[in-house]
């Protein structure tokens, strides 16, 4: 039997679909064109939430126009506002948040995720995050501001506190092209003294 080792986004996938139940809490950082966050409306059930964030409104708008025809558009609670902002509108505690760098496919390479923003976003998705609540973050290292974006997560990942988190990167040693690799933290869970 052949083995695929797959992708970043099916690694990201796997994490997700592990975290999340009927009635959890999940935020899409980078609402893209709306797949995954139609796939976490899917997870978390009627009694769940989606809170997705994407500055482009292109991109809000084919994520509203994917829940409405699949009938999920009540599960989602789309902001057309970077994900650094995700504390000013997400108030209560989330069991997954999924980034997916880069840029909005199909639409202009010009407008992607950047460094300092998205270091933001990953410290407001910390705070958010419950206890045993993962946070996955595919990386796409293939352009410059992807590499100035891996390079700042594996430090900022790095020194995370090892009580509090795990972190784990997952990656292709030998691809040509800089494939992206995907980054999954953990929050622990506070051992009662």
């Amino acid at each position: 039997m052949a083995t695929d080792f797959k992708s970043a986004r099916f690694w990201a996938k796997e994490v997700i679909e592990e975290a999340l139940f009927p009635g959890a809490r999940a935020i899409d950082a980078t609402m893209g064109n709306g797949y995954d966050t139609l796939w976490l409306c899917e997870l978390v059930g009627e009694t769940g939430k989606v809170y997705a964030f994407d500055i482009q409104q292109e991109a809000v708008a084919h994520t509203a126009e994917r829940l409405e025809q699949a009938g999920m558009q009540e599960r989602a609670s789309l902001f057309g506002v970077g994900h650094e902002h995700m504390l000013d509108t997400v108030h209560e505690p989330v069991d997954a948040v999924l980034f997916n760098l880069g840029w909005l496919p199909g639409a202009e390479h010009g407008v992607t995720t950047q460094t300092a923003t998205t270091l933001r976003a990953v410290d407001a998705a910390l705070v958010l995050l419950k206890e045993e609540a993962v946070m996955t973050i595919c990386i796409y290292p293939g352009h410059a501001e992807g590499s100035r974006e891996l390079e700042s997560l594996l430090k900022w990942a790095g020194g995370l506190d090892d009580k509090r988190y795990d972190a784990v990167l997952k990656h292709y040693l030998n691809q040509p092209n800089d494939p992206p690799q995907m980054l999954a933290i953990r929050k622990k869970k506070i051992k009662k003294k």
